[in-house]
């Protein structure tokens, strides 16, 4: 089994406390990134935290939260080797693993609610990268752009 890396700034801290325990009830295990609680914070500090455990090997996958899910995804996607998606429904969720063998789930927790948020979990964690051609040459082609070359 895998783990997931789950992150959040403030205003996603209760949409992640959501996502920790819908793992626990699933038998995933996590690595909680942080944040800890309500209390003010700045969305890219988490996101970088989780995206290293994602890179680093320690988890499969990673899931952030914050209020919209947009600013936690353009931090996340500064980090290379990064494909984060922010996701708000099921078709999103489900091919940006298939096409964009995306590692990072982003959601927001004033957009989307808490059923929703876990469904999109179970599609993103569940499918996998269906590879081919084009969508290996297009994921090259954004590794490319990480390095300068194109």
């Amino acid at each position: 089994m895998f783990k997931v890396a789950i992150g959040s700034d403030h205003a996603g801290y209760p949409l992640k406390e959501k996502i920790r325990a819908y793992l626990e009830q699933k038998g995933i295990e996590y690595i909680d990134c942080g944040a800890f609680s309500l209390e003010s914070c700045d969305y890219a500090v988490y996101a970088k935290k989780t995206c290293e455990k994602v890179l680093s090997g320690e988890a499969k996958f990673g899931i952030l939260c914050c209020g919209t899910g947009v600013g936690i995804s353009i931090a996340a996607n500064k980090v290379a080797g990064i494909r984060a998606a922010n996701c708000g429904d099921y078709f999103s969720a489900k091919y940006t693993r298939l096409h964009n063998d995306a590692n990072i789930l982003c959601l927001g927790a004033r957009v989307i609610g808490d059923g929703l948020a876990c469904e999109l979990v179970d599609v993103f964690l569940s499918t996998n990268f269906e590879g081919g051609e084009r969508h290996i040459r297009r994921i090259s082609q954004i590794t490319a752009i990480e390095k300068g070359d194109l």
